[in-house]
Formats: structure tokens, C-alpha cells, sequence
């Protein structure tokens, strides 16, 4: 781990996570349970580009805030709060509530912040608790009814809507039919690469979409 530029503790998290995509990667696997790179590209609702995630998932990494599996060749790599990780929840939960009180947010996305707000440092103890089970291998905590991560899940709604592939200038649109997942109504351009095969090749002009992906090491 490289030297702090000072020795101020501020300073010290800022360096480790304080850049905007930094915060944002760690949301999606910390609260939306994306533990691979493709995951983590195509569920981001500020759609991140695939070079600032893979730098971005390096950075978090050396800083020891994740752990990257060593899945062996061509085989996808799962990524791992650790410890220091899982303690943003407090965080990101008055991350979150500053957000809702000072800033436009739209009534789905702010679910989850309103969930956390309202359940205060007993809901975070007990999500980071989950958290511990999932990312660190930590017995799971009893419990009456569904966990956080579930009433989160419920909270921002699901259904990711269904991808479409249609030739569009040479390159590859996907398209995103209905729902309330990220990309719900929008469309996602992908770099194309590679001539029309698989499933993909149903309408004339569509060409295979080839992401670079480092979840294959």
C-alpha cells in the first residue's frame, strides 16, 4: 500500500475510496451483490465504462478493500468485501441520507437509503453481519424473517429487463425492454467485435459483442 500523502485520517479513507466510481463500485457489490466484472459493467446505473471499472476494481483491491479470487484460466473471478469494506455500511448509509435530504433522487433509486435511514445503526449492524457471511465466510446470523439484503432487493424493486440485440451503425445496441432494473427503458452501446454468431445473429448486420473482460484471468 502506497504512503498517504499525509497523515490525516480523512485523507487516509479519501485515498482508498474517495473517488466518485471508486464509492460506486463498492455500492453495487456491497448493496446490489455484484461480485463479477460483467455484473458490476452492465448493472450500473451510471454506466460505468468498462477500462474506469477494471481500474477502478485494481485500485480497490490493492487498497484491501477487495479481494479478487484466483479462479484459474478462463474462468470468471469473484470479487469479496473484506473487513475494512464491509464497516462502510455506516458510511454509505449517511452517505445516502445526505443525498436524499440535499440532492434531486428519483423515488426508486432512493429506496435503499430510505431503508437504511429508517433502520439506523441496528439494520446496518445486522446487514454488515450478512455481509460478513457472504464476502468473509462467517456463520450466518439468526433471524426472524427476511434479511436486509432481501428487503433491500425488494426495496429497489426487481426485474432487470430483457436484452435485445439489433445492428446499429456497425456496432452492437442493446436494448433494455421494461422494468425496474438499472437500465429499465434505456439503451447500452457495447463495443462490437467479430462477425455475427451464436444467438445474437438472428437479424442481418448484427455482429457478436465482445467486451474485454478481466473476470477471465
Amino acid at each position: 500500500m502506497e504512503s498517504a500523502r499525509s497523515g490525516c485520517a480523512i485523507n487516509a479513507a479519501v485515498e482508498a475510496f474517495g473517488d466518485s466510481w471508486s464509492l460506486l463500485v463498492l455500492r453495487d457489490v456491497m448493496f446490489g451483490n455484484r461480485r463479477y466484472f460483467r455484473e458490476l459493467l452492465t448493472g450500473s446505473e451510471e454506466r460505468i465504462a468498462s477500462n474506469i471499472l477494471a481500474d477502478r476494481l485494481k485500485r480497490l483491491v490493492k487498497a484491501s478493500l477487495l479481494t479478487r479470487e484466483d479462479a484459474g484460466p478462463g474462468r470468471r473471478a469473484a470479487y469479496s468485501l473484506t473487513e475494512s469494506a464491509i464497516q462502510l455500511v455506516p458510511i454509505f448509509a449517511h452517505l445516502g441520507a445526505w443525498g436524499m435530504r440535499h440532492r434531486p433522487t428519483t423515488p426508486r433509486l432512493r429506496a435503499r437509503a430510505e431503508l437504511l435511514a429508517d433502520g439506523g445503526p441496528e439494520l446496518w449492524d445486522e446487514y454488515m453481519a450478512e455481509l460478513r457471511t457472504i464476502h468473509l465466510g462467517q456463520p450466518a446470523p439468526e433471524r426472524d424473517g427476511p434479511s436486509v439484503m432481501e428487503r433491500l432487493a425488494a426495496a429497489l424493486g426487481s426485474g432487470a429487463g430483457q436484452f435485445e440485440v439489433a445492428p446499429d451503425s456497425g456496432a452492437v445496441r442493446v436494448e433494455v425492454g421494461s422494468g425496474a432494473g438499472p437500465f429499465a427503458g434505456q439503451d447500452r452501446d457495447l463495443v462490437a467485435d467479430g462477425e455475427a454468431q451464436g444467438g445474437v445473429d438472428q437479424a442481418p448486420g448484427v455482429r457478436r459483442t465482445r467486451l474485454q473482460d478481466p473476470d477471465l484471468t
